[in-house]
């Protein structure tokens, strides 16, 4: 009995999906466009709370009045008026200040903490990391009351250890602290937040660096400064950069602590635009002040992007 064998050439290989009798061009159409129709709904979205209010809030930072209605057109008048504003000034200081605060104070405290967790000599690690990460999860209202007792002049608890020593300090009642207490509940605030980016940079550093470090001879300090420090670069850009943007959006703490007193002493950038936006309606007001943050927070994040040399205009 004679058989047969398939040849490979013989053999059927399946081929790209054609379409069915009754389907044409109008079916392999619908079958290229459904996965972008699911995207729709997103880009619309986006379109109408994201896209629209940034162009129309451009527009009417060149606008006088208050309200949406009956505005007068003055061009770039809103923009000169800042310049010359005793109060934007005001708030600009202050936001200024309290970023330097979490630039320069909460950002090596967390690199440190970050290290603390990582040496041998600190026990029960996922414990401590839970306890300081906890705050981060606190809504800022429930952090904002919490520290109106603890900074009280007369009930609070930093007083009440102090006045052991006979000093009193009126952490949100005097012009010259207040500000300086907003960064001290800031450190508290994201103090874990912050060690968890720096303790991610960490443990990405490969150990042969620090084998080759042991090697040449390089102690803690030298292996510390010349191989940590470099490899951190890029965590480091990140974690400046979100201190920044952090810091001048600085807003619910001051709104319900001191309402950017005593005497305009804690007033940041973003309520002072509520003030004006919401407060008083001036509206074209608010929005180049808007404007203006977006201004200052782009030239500060090219410049640290510059200072850490993540972005090179040539090879």
């Amino acid at each position: 009995m004679a058989t047969t064998v398939d040849t490979p050439s013989s053999i059927s290989t399946p081929g790209p999906e054609r379409p069915r009798a009754g389907r044409g061009s109008s079916w392999l159409l619908r079958r290229r466009t459904a996965p972008y129709l699911f995207l729709v709904p997103f880009f619309v979205i986006f379109g109408v709370f994201g896209i629209f209010p940034i162009a129309y809030s451009l527009y009417l930072s060149f606008f006088q009045g208050f309200g949406f209605t009956g505005l007068t057109f003055v061009g770039l008048d809103n923009y000169a008026y800042m310049l010359g504003d005793p109060q934007y000034l005001r708030a600009v200081l202050n936001t200024t200040y309290y970023m330097m605060g979490s630039v320069f104070l909460l950002s090596p405290l967390a690199l440190g903490l970050a290290l603390l967790f990582r040496s041998r000599f600190l026990a029960v690690k996922t414990l401590f990391k839970v306890i300081f990460f906890m705050p981060v999860i606190t809504s800022s209202v429930v952090i904002s009351v919490i520290f109106l007792q603890v900074f009280d002049t007369n009930f609070g608890l930093l007083n009440a250890m102090l006045g052991t020593f006979g000093v009193e300090v009126g952490w949100i009642t005097d012009p010259r602290v207040v500000m300086p207490s907003m960064i001290l509940m800031g450190i508290w605030t994201y103090l874990g937040l912050n060690s968890l980016y720096w303790l991610a940079g960490l443990a990405a550093i490969n150990q042969d660096y620090y084998d080759a470090a042991t090697v040449d001879g390089a102690n803690a300090l030298q292996t510390f400064r010349y191989v940590t420090l470099p490899l951190l670069r890029p965590v480091a850009l990140f974690v400046v950069i979100q201190a920044i943007v952090g810091s001048y959006n600085l807003f619910a703490q001051p709104l319900l602590m001191t309402e950017g007193g005593p005497a305009d002493a804690s007033l940041t950038l973003s309520l002072y635009l509520y003030q004006q936006g919401f407060r008083y309606f001036n509206i074209g007001y608010a929005s180049a002040i808007a404007y203006s943050m977006f201004a200052v927070l782009l030239v500060l994040s090219i410049v640290n992007i510059m200072l850490f040399r993540g972005y090179r205009t040539s090879e």
